[in-house]
């Protein structure tokens, strides 16, 4: 998989300030039907650090 930034340091897929989950999961952000931008999007792969 490609290098893929994010910045979301909370997660437990960040390890400095990289993503290292086994796939990565985009959605639209609410009840969208359609994204005009990155702020109508969402991670669907975060998790939290425990």
């Amino acid at each position: 998989m490609p290098s893929i930034k994010c910045s979301v340091t909370e997660c437990s897929y960040n390890k400095e300030v990289e993503c290292f989950a086994p796939m990565i999961q985009v959605a639209r952000d609410g009840n969208l039907s359609n994204a005009q931008n990155s702020d109508n999007t969402k991670c669907e792969t975060f998790k939290p650090k425990g």
